[in-house]
């Protein structure tokens, strides 16, 4: 299995290039990039629903991505211990009626000793916002 650096435990300066790494895979929208950065049977709580391993986080983003136009994602390191780290993140986006959100919450990660996301556990909340009020 080829690693994902940084790997665990991490210091500052790793937990905080791991953030942006994942920040960055995000904003591409691309579901398969995005998922290589989990493990085959990884873990997610998503607002209500459970996901469980790689291909059915594949089809999650999917569906996500054709419904959230526009998608801008910025994170933030909160907190960081051995092979785990908590963020804190925003993003903006769009429905298809041109309605703006801006989506804020938390994020715990946990990862394997390969860099991979074995488990995400995500808290989310939306507000609708006007356009004029976009900031990412």
């Amino acid at each position: 299995m080829e690693p994902k650096h940084p790997l665990p435990p991490f210091t500052y300066e790793s937990a905080l290039q791991k953030v942006q790494l994942a920040e960055d895979a995000w904003n591409t929208r691309d579901p398969e990039e995005v998922s290589l950065a989990y493990t085959i049977d990884t873990e997610w709580r998503n607002r209500t629903e459970f996901i469980n391993g790689r291909e059915e986080v594949k089809k999650f983003l999917g569906k996500k991505w054709e419904r959230e136009l526009n998608y801008k994602l910025k994170k933030e390191l909160w907190s960081f211990h051995e092979n785990h780290i908590a963020v804190r993140f925003e993003y903006e986006w769009h429905d298809a009626a041109e309605q703006w959100y801006r989506s804020y919450g938390n994020e715990m990660w946990e990862f394997d000793e390969y860099g991979l996301m074995r488990k995400r556990y995500a808290s989310i909340n939306d507000m609708k916002i006007n356009a004029s009020e976009r900031y990412l």
